[in-house]
């Protein structure tokens, strides 16, 4: 996966499916800002990963976007420090 560029607009509008994600699936964590600060595609520009912040900078809501059918294809929420088992363990906010 390669980093685009964040001057680029997205293939299309994410933000209805990331509205209807269930609140649970946040895990107590808030991407209520909608801010969005790293997008990687794969090198056959096919897929994207939209990374949306959470408060917490090491914590992401992710969308997997099809680009050439212009749907989202799922979401993760991506615990940086849980996945790579760094830094206290800590109770989720909420």
């Amino acid at each position: 996966m390669q980093r685009a560029g964040l001057v680029e607009e997205p293939p299309f509008d994410f933000w209805p499916y990331f509205n209807a994600i269930p609140k649970s699936d946040f895990e107590g964590y808030s991407c209520s800002a909608r801010r969005v600060e790293y997008v990687y595609r794969e090198p056959t520009r096919m897929f994207e990963h939209v990374l949306v912040d959470s408060e917490d900078r090491n914590i992401f809501m992710v969308l997997a976007l099809d680009r050439m059918a212009d749907r989202v294809v799922g979401h993760r929420l991506l615990d940086l420090p849980r996945l790579y088992g760094r830094g206290p363990v800590r109770a989720h906010p909420g």
